[in-house]
């Protein structure tokens, strides 16, 4: 059977990808014809195709202006990522042309959703409404970008018809914790509409700052948009940190997002992290006491009161909030809210008793309830974290975003709520893609491409009744140790794609294989426009036994990456892999002292991921980063962080367990190790972990600031050496330490603990490393 007359049978709810001969991975896997992401609902190939250059015109076969908006749109797109420049034609000139229609008629009916057909005469894309004919337009651009090349294409004849299986395919961006500018928020709403996303949940207030301009209360901004970083003024870190987004911006984003028909959704959380509020006028908290803006991540304390003044207050910044966002949803949080200033407070306490409320969960949905049945007088919905469940007043129309992993979203659905499904951890985009050494800031464990594209988006326990509750999957990026826009989308892409295909296709058209063939398109696509994705999914792990190979002096390579898509080459000569470089088939042995380069490619001969380096010799194997030595027992919690929490740059990156700074460095031979040298750094202790605090770990100290303690074996082993620190505040962040060890033969592990106060600064490993004698 021919790949043409496979492709005339293609449709429908199956991946063409599946249906195509696959070649084991020396070859790569067949990307399908075209690489589209999401996964058309159904798409026909047919034979011949469509020839298209700068001569090909558009035709807008309707005067609306969403239709010219579109058109717009997609002929910018296409002139800076393909530098085809496209021109509006005539619109009688229906033939040899790109035509964009709306059209009631359309043969799709469901919202947002389009019908495309390719012939060796044209392009037609029509739809039923305006998302429709975008979501079209999206597809069209696409197949106009099938690959790096510029200028004119000939794209394959075809029939798509094509909607969206959920209505809610959103993302969630946290501008509190770091600020990021209006350029970059356009940014990636334009990468959101390629992926045919079309919710954007902005989340502007919290602990750490307050972003939107709000011109009945400027204090808002004037103090709560600013905070003053930990060691401020130190080794590049800010005096003052923030920023916060005008009204006129703000009117600027939402219409650059309607006209790519993405809503921006605002949350202003409440009634917890809050402080930002507080610092700014203290008489809305509890205590009327003013904190400063927080330079701490997690949950701190401060709440909003639960008086009439302050609900005055949160209606009034409602309104302007609703002025500015014609949403039909305004999230406001309701995650995290620690009661103790409630427990505390008399006056808090008195108003329990006046409502009859009897616990501070249900005091919390009272005033959620409170805040939602405004909303509604108001004609919109409240949209919350899943602790809006906590208490009897949640609005009937409230909607629930499920985040403490499914059960919230059950309990919602079986509750008759709308839901969003947006679990912890694995569509919390500041996890981590991939746990090589290179790899950016962000929380463990790893929730790698495959977990998200795996996720399944409508719980099993849910009947068809309940599963209509779904309204569709979100993913949140949280930004306390992501400072920078690098870091943001290093962490978003291309996880995205995964996410849109959750969000877009159907659930019977899932296809991993599939999805890994048609990446490498989309991959270049961010390469044209400039968007720093991520590589872990295809990056190479270089594995050697340390063990054997200290032993024999000789090392079995291993070469691996997450998905094992693509084709792997590699040198021993220190070069750049190349496509002409020897393939990996199979292990390899090299002697020592050797160097191992490798990367991973497409079909094509584009790189799929950078090479990534592996020194072997005795002392690279006698040296570990910080970041490749696991937690001691104890604690799995486990951070990569950078050595400020406002860094702008990207390396080093820490890895730290707040809870206990306790690490192992794997089992080793250790004959002829004599010494032991430490690169180690102090971070600040900015976590603030309410009542999880009392687990963190205090280690009685010998010295003043502590001592790094290297115990043999095991973390209550026999004592082979202590370091003291030095001053915090005579001494650079990052400094060596150095001890001599005792004789020790055999395999032994080393478990590395810092004693140093817990009030004080947190300590991490940069590199630890064997010495040997000569």
């Amino acid at each position: 059977m021919t790949h043409r007359f496979v492709g005339l049978l293609c449709t429908s709810l199956l991946s063409c990808a599946a249906m195509l001969p696959t070649p084991g991975r020396a070859a790569g896997a067949v990307a399908p014809s075209p690489s589209l992401i999401p996964q058309p609902v159904q798409m026909t190939m047919a034979a011949g195709r469509f020839h298209v250059d700068a001569r090909t015109p558009i035709v807008l076969a309707d005067r609306s202006a969403s239709t010219r908006q579109t058109a717009a749109w997609f002929m910018d797109l296409v002139a800076r990522t393909r530098g085809l420049h496209l021109l509006v034609a005539p619109g009688h000139m229906a033939t040899s042309a790109i035509v964009l229609q709306l059209d009631p008629q359309a043969p799709v009916t469901q919202a947002g959703g389009y019908a495309l057909d390719v012939t060796a005469q044209g392009i037609r894309i029509t739809a039923r409404d305006g998302a429709g004919l975008f979501h079209g337009a999206v597809t069209l651009y696409q197949l106009l970008t099938p690959d790096a090349e510029q200028g004119a294409v000939d794209v394959p004849a075809l029939s798509i018809r094509d909607w969206p299986r959920f209505a809610w395919r959103g993302l969630m961006l946290d501008s509190a914790r770091h600020f990021q500018s209006v350029a970059d928020i356009e940014k990636l709403i334009d990468q959101m509409a390629q992926l045919k996303l079309d919710v954007l949940h902005w989340h502007l207030t919290d602990d750490q700052g307050w972003r939107i301009e709000i011109k009945r209360y400027p204090e808002l901004t004037r103090i709560g948009a600013w905070r003053t970083p930990p060691d401020a003024g130190h080794d590049g870190e800010p005096k003052r940190y923030g920023g916060y987004y005008t009204q006129d911006q703000i009117r600027a984003v939402v219409a650059y997002a309607t006209a790519r028909h993405v809503t921006i959704v605002p949350e202003l959380d409440m009634p917890g992290h809050a402080q930002a509020a507080v610092a700014s006028y203290p008489q809305v908290g509890v205590t009327g006491k003013r904190p400063q803006v927080s330079v701490d991540s997690g949950v701190n304390p401060w709440l909003y009161n639960v008086d009439d003044d302050t609900f005055t207050f949160i209606d009034n910044v409602l309104d302007e909030v609703m002025a500015l966002f014609p949403s039909q949803y305004i999230h406001v949080g309701g995650d995290e809210a620690i009661k103790d200033q409630w427990k505390a407070s008399p006056t808090v306490q008195a108003k329990m008793r006046a409502l009859g409320i009897t616990d501070e969960d249900a005091l919390q949905g009272w005033f959620i309830g409170r805040v939602g049945r405004y909303l509604d007088r108001h004609g919109r919905k409240l949209i919350g974290w899943d602790e809006i469940l906590e208490g009897d007043n949640l609005p009937a129309d409230a909607t629930v975003m499920s985040w403490r992993g499914i059960d919230g979203a059950i309990k919602a659905a079986l509750l008759g709520h709308d839901v969003v499904m947006s679990p912890s951890p694995v569509l919390y985009f500041d996890h981590v893609q991939g746990d090589l050494a290179d790899e950016y800031s962000g929380r463990l464990d790893v929730e790698s491409l495959q977990d998200v594209y795996g996720f399944q988006a409508v719980p099993d326990v849910l009947n068809a009744t309940q599963a209509k509750h779904v309204l569709g999957v979100q993913a949140n990026v949280w930004t306390e140790h992501l400072p920078t826009m690098a870091h943001v989308t290093h962490a978003i892409f291309p996880r995205l794609d995964a996410l849109s295909e959750v969000a877009w296709s159907p659930a019977a058209a899932n296809d991993w294989q599939g999805f890994l063939a048609r990446l490498p398109a989309q991959l270049a696509r961010y390469r044209a426009q400039h968007v720093g994705y991520a590589d872990s999914a295809f990056a190479v792990d270089i594995q050697a036994d340390r063990n054997v190979t200290l032993a024999t002096g000789n090392a079995t390579v291993t070469l691996t990456d997450q998905t094992g898509f693509g084709t792997i080459r590699y040198t021993l000569d220190g070069s750049a892999p190349t496509p002409a470089s020897p393939r990996y088939d199979a292990p390899f042995n090299v002697k020592l002292p050797a160097t191992v380069r490798a990367a991973n490619f497409a079909t094509d001969g584009g790189e799929l991921a950078a090479p990534r380096e592996r020194v072997l010799d005795r002392a690279a194997l006698l040296s570990l980063p910080g970041t490749a030595l696991g937690n001691c027992p104890g604690s799995d919690f486990r951070l990569r962080v950078q050595p400020m929490p406002d860094a702008t740059s990207t390396q080093p990156v820490y890895a730290v367990n707040v809870f206990d700074t306790c690490q192992l460095f794997p089992p080793t031979l250790m004959g002829g190790v004599d010494a032991i040298h430490v690169d180690a750094v102090r971070l600040p202790r900015n976590f603030a972990l309410a009542h999880e605090q009392k687990l963190v770990v205090s280690r009685p100290h010998t010295t003043p600031f502590g001592e790094l303690v290297v115990h043999a074996d095991r973390c209550d082993g026999p004592v082979l050496a202590t370091m003291p620190l030095p001053d915090p505040a005579h001494s650079p962040r990052q400094f060596r330490l150095d001890a001599k060890l005792p004789a020790q033969s055999g395999e032994h592990a080393l478990c590395l603990i810092y004693t140093a106060p817990i009030d004080g600064p947190l300590y991490a490993l940069g590199r630890v490393s064997l010495q040997s004698r000569p």
